[in-house]
């Protein structure tokens, strides 16, 4: 019986999702202090890091996402969006896939917002998919190369770094991002 690919999809995000929030949102302090710990994390790494998100005008930073998966695949992760470096909003990121894949993985995310439309629309969405509402660059740099040669002319940045544990598969389209309140 063949049933549809998104349906599939559709199936193991709630599940995932599910499982996740079984465990418990993360308080905003948390998730604040985890955030500036990635924050550093990524200028420590990422030559030109910390000037490049002083130019841009907000970024998701999401400290812990963790990934995994053996043909079927989950991720999911909190974090915060920043606008001139202060907290605006908490978020979640969660994904689900089906194909060639394996491993577990727990890694950090900044996603930055080089335009003022992309922030916005993010911002006034009420849950944001990646692909559909907005594509999402992925950057690509080799050790020890600044980044402030990256093109602005792309509205919307993704950076991956401090990845622990092996996982074959990394893409973001059709990752959901939704707005969460986290416990006080």
């Amino acid at each position: 019986m063949l049933v549809n690919k998104s349906k599939w999809l559709s199936v193991i995000i709630a599940l995932f999702i599910g499982v996740t929030s079984y465990a418990g949102a993360e308080s905003a302090a948390v998730l604040d202090a985890k955030a500036n710990e990635a924050i550093k994390q990524f200028s420590r790494q990422v030559k030109g890091g910390a000037e490049f998100l002083k130019k841009v005008k907000g970024y998701l930073v999401f400290p812990g996402v963790v990934k995994g998966g053996f043909v079927v695949g989950a991720e999911y992760g909190e974090g915060v969006l920043r606008v001139n470096g202060r907290t605006k909003n908490y978020y979640s990121i969660a994904s689900g896939s089906v194909g060639f894949q394996l491993g577990v993985q727990k890694t950090s995310y900044i996603i930055a917002f080089v335009s003022e439309g992309a922030l916005r629309n993010f911002m006034k969405s009420d849950g944001w998919e990646a692909g559909v509402d907005g594509s999402i660059t992925i950057a690509d740099w080799g050790k020890g190369k600044d980044i402030s040669s990256i093109s602005y002319e792309k509205p919307i940045i993704g950076f991956v770094f401090d990845a622990k544990g092996l996982m074959y598969n990394l893409t973001l389209e059709g990752t959901k991002f939704t707005r969460i309140i986290p416990p006080k």
